[in-house]
């Protein structure tokens, strides 16, 4: 009579050991996010954040956001690079959170595998981690889930979400718009993480590249080039708000400048960017011309080198360019507001590029 051996959860697919290891791993990493007011370690069901570090505000506000990196982790997965996704993650959350002048507080993870490598976790750990010092805020918690059967070994997926604080009557947004401010381009650090399946279509299927091969314009390698993380300006936007009177922020990401611009403009009034104060990244050039894509097509996708967007009284601008430039942001009057007038949209580019 033949043995036969009961089913397991291992043999199913799902190696507990391994995502312990993993948890042992990433410790240290977690552990240079904290703030005075997280309480607990790594482990526990919940991250605890003391709600009391609130009472010095008067009218405290929570902000909330969550979003993950799109199709940019299959790029990572090829390359075999996973500490630099999770960059991406944070300042998706994060530079989210600070757009209406939030604090960002603390952030919680969501990876999902084929399967547990124990270092590769502990490295887009470390990512995430490194961009919650970036952004300020503490990394209190989260969850490594292994899903055999549906992604292969070397498949997966994050996603985080987070947690800000802002004094009620410092909140900023589209009330506090005049005609006559003037709207203040961040420069991005690449294409961030928006448009990657437009992106990977063109260079991959279309053009036929590699991550591999060099790109003279692009002074790199083109898995490099799609790689380079998100910029996170949570700490930058922060110390506007210190210096200058700032009426609205915009995270530049899905939907391109013109849309996300327009979400924080008033009915009553329109935005006008002039394309010709910046030029754009050899990348927005190369994924146009190698997919022969409309400029409004790559305009409606990509962030065309602008990351994140300011709007300050135009008396202010001198001492906003000026802090941005101290913190190392390169950043330039890029429009103004005006009149809606008889346009029918609150935000356009008009012009053309700088070359």
């Amino acid at each position: 009579m033949s043995e036969t051996t009961g089913a397991s959860y291992a043999s199913a697919g799902v190696d507990i050991e391994a995502g312990d290891r993993a948890v042992e791993l990433m410790k240290e990493w977690v552990k240079k996010t904290q703030r005075p007011e997280v309480l607990g370690g790594l482990g526990g069901f919940a991250g605890l954040f003391d709600a009391s570090a609130l009472k010095r505000y008067e009218r405290p506000l929570l902000a909330s956001a969550t979003d993950g990196v799109g199709t940019k982790v299959d790029i990572a997965r090829q390359m075999g690079v996973y500490d630099t996704i999770g960059h991406d993650l944070v300042a998706m959350v994060m530079d989210d959170i600070v757009v209406c002048g939030a604090e960002p507080l603390f952030m919680t993870d969501y990876i999902c595998v084929g399967k547990v490598h124990p270092e590769r976790v502990a490295a887009i750990v470390k990512g995430i981690a490194e961009g919650c010092v970036l952004a300020g805020c503490a990394l209190v918690g989260g969850e490594t889930a292994e899903h055999p059967g549906l992604l292969g070994a070397d498949d997966f997926d994050v996603a985080g979400a987070g947690t800000g604080v802002v004094e009620y009557d410092r909140l900023l947004g589209a009330d506090r718009i005049r005609t006559g401010d003037a709207v203040i381009a961040m420069a991005s650090s690449g294409l961030h993480s928006n448009g990657y399946s437009l992106v990977r279509h063109v260079v991959f299927d279309r053009a036929g590249m590699t991550l591999d091969q060099r790109v003279e314009e692009l002074g790199r390698t083109l898995g490099e080039e799609l790689l380079e993380p998100t910029k996170i300006y949570s700490l930058d936007c922060l110390a506007l708000t210190r210096t200058t009177d700032v009426h609205a922020f915009s995270h530049i990401t899905g939907g391109g400048l013109a849309a996300n611009l327009a979400r924080v403009i008033p009915d009553e009034l329109h935005a006008t960017v002039d394309r010709s104060t910046w030029a754009p990244g050899a990348i927005f050039d190369l994924v146009g011309k190698a997919g022969q894509v409309e400029r409004l097509e790559l305009e409606k996708t990509l962030n065309m080198g602008v990351g994140m967007m300011a709007v300050v009284p135009a008396e202010s601008v001198d001492v906003a360019l000026a802090t941005l430039a101290d913190r190392g942001v390169e950043a330039w009057v890029a429009g103004e507001i005006t009149e809606r007038g008889a346009h029918t949209t609150g935000a356009e580019l008009v012009g053309d590029y700088a070359k």
